[in-house]
């Protein structure tokens, strides 16, 4: 497998203040990692030094055999949240388009070129939401939006995506949805996808390995291998329990009360 991102002893912080340390991982074509963690754990500043956004306060960090640097294509990008003017009739199509354009956080108003609507609509076939292409965006559902800012973060043809709590705000059955479109596109595309999250369990079905950082560590493996009782009462350095329900589900008690020891 085609090495993407590759970190050696990596720390992230602001000034003096580390947020995390010693991050040694690396990620491939073709894989889907979750990254879980608390709020505040650090999650999205990987995410800001991958982009070229931030840099690390130390250690080696090579991004397809080189610094990250900021506007890659080879990188696509989904924030946490998107504010959609009601009073915009900016359609899907249009706004999928910005990911060619270079203006993906502002409508630039310049009518398609028939590159770009091809590449758009090619984008938004990939997720299901070629039906979607003509509607204005605040007419979409939550699932719809996020199918269209899914197909805006692959319209370049990206090596690797970056999406930050895609899953937030969505209910079990469009959680579920989601989650199956992208393992689908992690298949046939072949790219690389670190996946924001809260709750492992509607990764645990397609997600290759997960990285998970507590307590300013980072640890990077198999769900299998790192949700368990002890590695995460290692990470937290406090009392955590994970219990299994009898679908595979899991449930981790003790995160809040070790989060909040540790502060």
């Amino acid at each position: 497998m085609t090495e993407i991102i590759s970190a050696n002893k990596l720390s992230a912080g602001y000034g003096s203040k580390i947020i995390w340390q010693d991050a040694t991982l690396t990620v491939s074509k073709g894989e889907f990692i979750g990254l879980l963690g608390s709020n505040g754990a650090g999650k999205t500043t990987l995410f800001k030094i991958l982009l070229g956004l931030e840099q690390p306060l130390k250690g080696q960090l090579e991004l397809f055999g080189e610094q990250p640097r900021k506007g890659s294509t080879r990188i696509g990008y989904m924030p946490q949240r998107r504010v959609i003017d009601t009073d915009n009739r900016i359609n899907a199509i249009e706004y999928v388009r910005l990911g060619l354009s270079g203006t993906k956080f502002g409508f630039s108003g310049i009518k398609l070129s028939n590159a770009e609507h091809e590449e758009a609509l090619r984008a938004l076939k990939l997720v299901d939401g070629e039906s979607l292409a003509h509607r204005p965006l605040s007419e979409l559902s939550g699932g719809e939006a996020q199918r269209v800012f899914l197909a805006q973060a692959l319209v370049s043809k990206p090596e690797l995506l970056l999406l930050d709590e895609p899953l937030a705000n969505l209910d079990i059955r469009r959680e579920t949805q989601l989650i199956r479109l992208i393992s689908r596109i992690v298949k046939t595309e072949n790219v690389a996808v670190l996946l924001i999250a809260h709750d492992i369990n509607p990764l645990l079905p397609v997600v290759d390995r997960i990285i998970y950082i507590a307590n300013s560590k980072v640890a990077s493996g198999k769900p299998s291998e790192i949700v368990t009782s002890k590695k995460l009462s290692e990470l937290y350095n406090s009392p955590i329990e994970v219990l299994k329900g009898s679908k595979g589900q899991l449930a981790v008690l003790g995160v809040e009360e070790a989060v909040h020891h540790n502060v």
